[in-house]
């Protein structure tokens, strides 16, 4: 009988920092004859932010629609953890999504929506998980109100408590200020700090410069369906931001 082998140690935290979690290699989506994401590659790595950017009609739905596995694209292909067997199933169970349909159930209360999702994702002791997300998004005494007496900015906090109610890995956000009031969105930059401290990987589509330099260290910048900037934010404030992208827009036109 060989002898026993010393079992292997457990990877450090310096090992499995800045990981790729999730890959894009030159993904294309077309609609017809219409090509929405040309050649597209991104990497989302453990612990690191990327801010979306690009104006409207780029494609930064669509990109993150593929990112998490709601669509599949034409061309190119996702890695999720390495592998890109079955990378659409595995994303399911990793991303947490927000996109511009908040994906909830108008009939049923905050707290029934929450539960509802927690026992889809698997996460553990759903009741408990969901009263807490609702407290930390500021809903608590909305719990037992239908979400169609909600307000859009209680929707979006709703919508963000579901999407973030199973710890995801891979956080893949469409706007997620839309309709946030100062309170929401410092909830919202509390939570994603969080993660991204935990080790998640972030892609935050935006139209907010500030945004970015808060939570991404990197930028990529979309137009026309092609990617045309993808570089870090280091040293940068909002005016910088600001102007690099309308550089690289207008160049792209």
């Amino acid at each position: 009988m060989p002898p026993l082998r010393p079992a292997a140690p457990a990877p450090s935290p310096a090992a499995t920092a800045h990981v790729a979690l999730l890959e894009l290699e030159r993904v294309g989506k077309a609609f017809g004859r219409r090509v929405a994401l040309r050649d597209v590659s991104l990497v989302l790595r453990r612990g690191c932010g990327i801010a979306l950017l690009g104006p409207n009609g780029a494609g930064k739905t669509t990109l993150l629609r593929v990112a998490a596995g709601l669509m599949a694209p034409t061309s190119g292909r996702l890695v999720v953890d390495g592998s890109p067997r079955a990378a659409a199933v595995r994303l399911r169970r990793k991303v947490g999504y927000v996109g511009h349909q908040g994906l909830l159930y108008d009939t049923l209360t905050a707290r029934q929506n929450l539960a509802f999702f927690a026992r889809l994702y698997g996460a553990g002791g759903a009741e408990r998980r969901s009263r807490e997300m609702l407290r930390r998004f500021g809903l608590e005494r909305h719990a037992e109100r239908r979400v169609a007496s909600f307000s859009r900015g209680m929707r979006q906090r709703l919508a963000l408590a579901r999407a973030l109610l199973h710890a995801p890995d891979i956080l893949l956000l469409d706007e997620p200020y839309t309709g946030l009031d100062a309170e929401g969105a410092q909830l919202l930059n509390r939570e994603l700090a969080g993660l991204l401290e935990n080790g998640a990987a972030l892609l935050l589509a935006t139209h907010r410069f500030e945004v970015p330099l808060a939570l991404a260290a990197d930028v990529a910048v979309l137009a026309g369906g092609e990617l045309r900037h993808a570089g870090p934010t280091t040293g940068m404030g909002a005016h910088d931001l600001a102007s690099l992208y309308d550089r690289v827009v207008a160049c792209s036109r």
